[in-house]
């Protein structure tokens, strides 16, 4: 198959695009895997890398934007390509599909009808398919249409990069499956993924108990959390219908056990994501994106390596075609992290003339780059752009109230990873936080913007309770710092935090004090620990078992003391609807 990728790129990327707008000799392509390699090599580059180079100014995609969980598009870039597909792995039943498309048919479907002889109808056919596509084009662009492929078979492989340009400036997706022959065609356009919303969100929200039937305070308070939870599985924000269709069709055809794959590209994000069936997969299908990626300037040591193999795109600009790869996460209501859908499972530099994968990096959650970035963000020295709790565009950190709307924004992207990270990485960001927060310099600055200051304060506050929380939830499985942690040891840090964080509940937040609970009560109900250590007698138990025993009825202290903190907040539920407002 590298012949594919060596005939497309056969010229650098940024000197002059003469390329054939067709593969000459391509190889029947039997399997996903194969039709895969061949729309990477189509797709990186006809719809990334050369719109990049034609294009003044191309928003390259920043790395944040490949990290779970996924920023909503601030703009919609309408002169950049975008489109969405769906392959099949299978010849098409028209009638019993479950999607509605316009079908495009193969000129020869059974060759061993056709040896010594013209088929009468192969005119026909290949008229009745440019006819087709051609009636969902905008009518600027019949002639070009009719130019090309007059006299060509539109469904032919080898065509598909002539077609893509036109497929480009179609608002509905295209659909690729094989023939009886079994080797993969263009066969549809004009498909309209089915996404059964409503049905689908409140099953799923139901499923992972935030929904009670019949409830609607519930739903309306939690709606929010599993539509982006859902969302987030499949790749993608709450954002336009071309995704969220994109989104539940692959998991209706997931359910069906479908060989499948399904690719969007949006206008707005830039970035090919992909869904396919995978036989090791079991409860979703796998996710993965590529986009055109601008590499940090500090991150010298893979600048030079990427330089060495001539692996940038645009070497000034350090521009890489970087694929990521995604796990998926199943619902956990005593996470800490429950709102973890997703997490990076693999970063792939591509090389733009191979398209080989030239090596493996951590480009988009390098821990030091993380931290540079929130520096730069107290010190006034970042440039960017975010969008403010959904509504308010904020550019550059050149005022403190800017300064305060990023930091807003940084904890709500990084909130997952600053409490699941390392405790040094912990350590540098409460260092920096702390020191501009709590400066007594900014004090009456911060005063004046009151509303704002809290809300940066309170999301803060949270990260640094869930931090405990996520302590305790390791606790619980007998381990801390990847190693094995005895009874007595995990009872004593256990009691250790939970006396703390007694002092330390305010501003409340009712989810994880109920986690706090939930992982008490796991411990105190644990059968092995009631049975070894706390059904004996004491003068007839060792040392070791009275000191256990002493950890055991001090925890149970404890979480009672939470529970009557919880009862007597009239406000417990609250801070769940804050936190799910504050999320970007």
């Amino acid at each position: 198959m590298g012949i594919i990728w060596e005939q497309a790129f056969s010229q650098a990327p940024g000197i002059v695009w003469q390329d054939p707008w067709t593969v000459s000799k391509l190889p029947s392509l039997k399997s996903l895997d194969e039709l895969r390699y061949f729309l990477d090599v189509v797709h990186i580059k006809f719809c990334l890398i050369k719109p990049y180079f034609e294009t003044a100014n191309y928003p390259v995609v920043e790395a944040r934007e490949l990290l779970p969980s996924f920023d909503v598009d601030i703009f919609e870039y309408q002169h950049l390509p975008g489109f969405s597909l769906v392959a099949v792995a299978r010849p098409l039943s028209y009638f019993h599909e479950v999607f509605q498309f316009d079908i495009l048919h193969p000129l020869v479907d059974h060759p061993e009808e056709m040896e010594g002889s013209v088929c009468p109808l192969e005119a026909n056919v290949m008229r009745q398919n440019q006819l087709a596509f051609q009636n969902r084009l905008p009518r600027q662009m019949h002639d070009e249409f009719q130019y090309y492929f007059s006299e060509r078979d539109i469904t032919d492989l080898e065509h598909y990069i002539r077609i893509l340009s036109f497929l480009v400036h179609m608002e509905r997706g295209h659909v690729l499956s094989k023939t009886n022959r079994k080797d993969f065609i263009f066969s549809g356009i004009n498909a309209s993924f089915p996404s059964d919303l409503d049905t689908e969100l409140k099953r799923f929200g139901l499923r992972i108990g935030k929904f009670r039937v019949g409830d609607d305070p519930c739903y309306e308070l939690n709606r929010n959390f599993v539509y982006q939870f859902l969302m987030e599985l499949y790749g993608f924000p709450i954002v336009s219908e071309r995704r969220t269709s994109a989104a539940l069709f692959a998991r209706r055809l997931f359910k069906l056990g479908e060989e499948f794959l399904i690719r969007v590209l949006g206008q707005s994000d830039r970035t090919l994501t992909t869904l396919f069936a995978h036989p090791q997969t079991k409860a979703y299908p796998r996710v993965d994106k590529t986009a055109l990626v601008r590499l940090d300037e500090d991150q010298t040591d893979l600048i030079n390596r990427l330089g060495d193999m001539g692996a940038f795109v645009d070497e000034q600009e350090r521009v890489i075609i970087l694929r990521v790869a995604y796990r998926q996460h199943k619902y956990d209501q005593n996470n800490v992290r429950q709102d973890r859908a997703l997490s990076v499972l693999r970063q792939e530099i591509i090389h733009p003339l191979t398209g080989e994968v030239c090596c493996e990096a951590n480009v988009i959650k390098d821990i030091s780059n993380m931290l540079l970035k929130l520096n730069d963000i107290i010190k006034g020295e970042f440039t960017g752009k975010i969008r403010f709790k959904k509504t308010e565009l904020v550019e550059n950190t050149d005022t403190h109230e800017k300064r305060l709307k990023f930091l807003f924004a940084w904890l709500c992207k990084h909130q997952r990873r600053i409490i699941g990270y390392s405790d040094e990485f912990y350590s540098g960001v409460i260092k920096v936080l702390d020191g501009y927060l709590l400066n007594p310099e900014n004090h009456d600055i911060f005063k004046s913007m009151q509303a704002l200051y809290n809300d940066v304060w309170s999301q803060y506050s949270f990260i640094r309770q869930a931090r405990r929380v996520r302590i305790l939830e390791d606790l619980t499985l007998r381990s801390s710092r990847s190693r094995a942690v005895s009874w007595l040891d995990m009872l004593q840090q256990m009691n250790n935090h939970l006396q703390e964080m007694k002092f330390e509940i305010y501003p409340y937040f009712d989810e994880l004090v109920r986690k706090m609970i939930a992982l008490g009560d796991r411990v105190l109900h644990n059968s092995y620990l009631n049975k070894r250590y706390m059904q004996g007698k004491d003068e007839e138990a060792s040392a070791y078992a009275i000191r256990v025993k002493k950890q055991y009825r001090r925890l149970v202290g404890l979480v009672d003391e939470l529970k009557n903190i919880r009862k007597q907040r009239p406000e417990a539920g609250e801070s769940v609807a804050a936190k799910g407002e504050a999320k970007q």
